[in-house]
């Protein structure tokens, strides 16, 4: 059997609204997973330093959720330009990989 593709976003979130986020991704069968990670940004924007606690989200769909994925973060997201990085899995736990397709929606 071939592995199913998988990939992982990550996404960067003001922490208040990162439950918000990570329900609404799984609640809609985009996800099947989101881990929620406290970090500390420090980023240049609109020429200032910035140093923000955020919130890391890292979310694990099918390669083919994607584009719906990305377009529901933007659609949710507070920030004008969200972190979204979308990358591939090249390996892992067949049984995970399995259960993280069969979490997400079925293709139309």
């Amino acid at each position: 059997m071939e592995s199913p593709e998988i990939v992982v976003i990550f996404c960067t979130i003001p922490a208040a609204e990162s439950e918000a986020m990570a329900r609404a991704l799984v609640e809609r069968k985009l996800v099947a997973c989101v881990n929620v990670v406290p970090v500390h940004s420090y980023y240049p924007w609109n020429g200032e330093f910035c140093s923000e606690p955020e919130h890391l989200l890292i979310a694990k769909t099918r390669e083919s959720m994607k584009t719906d994925v990305i377009a529901a973060i933007r659609q949710l997201h507070s920030y004008e330009v969200p972190e979204i990085i979308a990358v591939p899995v090249i390996a892992g736990y067949a049984p995970y990989l399995a259960w993280v397709q069969d979490e997400t929606k079925d293709e139309v």
